[in-house]
Order: structure tokens, then sequence, then C-alpha cells
């Protein structure tokens, strides 16, 4: 009864500090953004009047052109002459939207036009969103011996405790996926891109792997871009990657929150309680089903006992 009570305390905790994190995180973004909003308006409405005195267009005119204009670029239609991409539905550009669409990035810069397009959206979604989480975890569950158990027995091996063998492994494996999926893209967004800063390629690629997805940003759409079915390509796989390795680490801390005794602090439900068998038994068979016995048994993992995993290691 206690331990019930102590755990309704515990969400009615977390409820508030999401609804405070949430105010703050509102008063924050507004103190910064609106001044630059209102300088814009500013500017925007003198550029405005500005155009009327020097033509011959009423306001009334100027204000539908805009709206069409707007509503247009709101599907990825731009009118300016200068704008290479030639259309957001060829094959690459369409493959481009596929990707953002099940691994929900989602990033705006083009939506389906015709009712069509937005039904068939919903249906390829459906499938392809729980489809894409299938695919991400079964190559999670392939990388998670050897980029996180066997290092962990390596560390431990090695003479360390076992929490600080943990503690040092997902500091290093935080570090490599900051340096690979963070701040190589980034240099390499910057020099492809031209425009963007380094801030702006570190924070397309948080905004991404993240699933966030805004759309402020969004690669293979600049003027003059040269080899840019290769080059959406090139991005697709490196979400893909970035994804799984994302989730990895969300993996690996959960597993370093076990070892250290967060999730029994805060109640939450333990890693190896939820995947204890899906560390032994992979989602992708290892072997066909006409494979000899010897070769099943080679494929089969060990006993619990002998196999090298977090919940074997001791939380001394």
């Amino acid at each position: 009864m206690r331990s019930a009570g102590r755990s309704w305390l515990l969400l009615t905790g977390f409820i508030l500090f999401y609804v405070i994190y949430l105010l703050f995180g509102a008063l924050i973004f507004s103190s910064i953004e609106r001044p630059v909003e209102e300088k814009l308006r500013h500017d925007m409405e003198v550029l405005k009047r500005e155009f009327l005195n020097q033509s011959c267009v009423s306001a009334a005119s100027l204000d539908d052109f805009l709206l069409r204009v707007l509503a247009a670029n709101k599907y990825g239609v731009s009118v300016l002459g200068n704008v290479s991409v030639t259309s957001n539905w060829d094959l690459a550009a369409s493959m481009f939207f596929a990707n953002t669409l099940v691994t929900t990035i989602g990033y705006g810069q083009a939506t389906p036009l015709s009712d069509t397009g937005k039904a068939f959206s919903i249906f390829y979604a459906l499938i392809g969103v729980p489809f894409t989480m299938l695919v991400l975890t079964a190559c999670v569950q392939r990388l998670l011996y050897p980029l996180v158990l066997a290092p962990v027995s390596l560390l431990q091996r090695s003479g360390l405790e076992p929490r600080s063998a943990t503690a040092f492994h997902f500091m290093l494996l935080l570090f490599l996926v900051v340096l690979c999926f963070f701040v190589a893209p980034a240099a390499i967004f910057t020099v492809v891109e031209g425009s963007w800063t380094f801030l702006d390629g570190i924070y397309f690629c948080f905004i991404s792997l993240c699933t966030i997805g805004l759309g402020d940003f969004v690669p293979g759409m600049q003027s003059g871009q040269k080899y840019r079915p290769l080059y959406l390509g090139s991005v697709m796989v490196y979400l893909f990657l970035g994804l799984m390795m994302m989730y990895l680490l969300l993996r690996t801390f959960h597993k370093l929150s076990d070892i250290h005794g967060l999730t029994t602090l805060l109640q939450l439900p333990r890693c190896e309680d939820s995947d204890s068998d899906e560390d032994r038994d992979p989602i992708v068979d290892r072997g066909e089903a006409s494979q000899s016995q010897t070769e099943k048994a080679a494929s089969r993992p060990l006993e619990p006992g002998s196999q090298v995993s977090y919940n074997t290691i001791s939380k001394g």
C-alpha cells in the first residue's frame, strides 16, 4: 500500500514537473523569439508600404497575390526564378518524403497536394511507421552485444567496478555518437548547403535524429545543388543510421539506470524486465529452417548464466 502511494506521488510529481518545464520553455522562447518576430513584422510592413508607393498595384490585389504565393509555398512550390528544384515529387524527392514520413521526422517542406495523396499518406504511414520501428529494433538488437554488452564486460575484466564500467562505457558511447552523428555531419552540411552555419548543421542533426522535424532546415533545397538525388539518398542513409544509434543510446542509458538504481528509485520498469527475452532471441532469425541441427545449436544463444549481459552485472 505504501509502495502504491509512493508510485502515485512520483507520477504526480512527474506531471507537475512536465507542466512547469513546458511553462519554463514557453517563457524562454517567448522572450527570445517575440522581439525578433515583431521586428520582422515591422520590416515587412515597411517593405509592403514602399512597394505600394512605387507601383500602381492596390493593397487588396497585393494581399491576394501574397496569400496565393504563401499557400503555394506551404506545399513546397515557389514562385522565385532562382530556385533550382524543379519538382518536389521526382523520384529522389518522393523517396525522401516517404523516408521522413515513415521515420516520423516529417519536415513538412513538401506535403501531398491532392486528397488521394493525403489518403495514401495515411495508409502508407500506418504500415510504414511500425515496420520502420521493427527494423530499427532488429538492428539495435544486433548491435547491442558488440557495442554495449561486450565492451562493458571487457571493462569489468580490466579491473573496473560494474558501476564505473557502465558509466564509462555510456560516456564513451555518447561521445562517439555526438562526434559521428552530430559534429561530423554538421560540418559536411555546412560545406554542402553553403548557406548553413555550423550551428545550423548541429541544429538540423538534433531536430532530425530526435524526430522533431521542424522543417526550417531541409537538405537538398539550395539553388544550383549538384547530384541532388545522390545527396538526398545519402541523407536518408544518415537519418536511418542516426535514428538507430539514438535508439541504441537510449537503450544503453536505460540499462545504465538499472545498474545505478535509478529505475528502482523512480519506480520505473527495469530494462531487463522488458527485453531479457529480446536480448536472447533475435527478432530476425539467424538461420534458415532447413539448416542442420548442429548449425541451429551453434546459433542458439547460451544459457542466461553464461551469456554476458547487463542483467548479469553485479550492482555492487
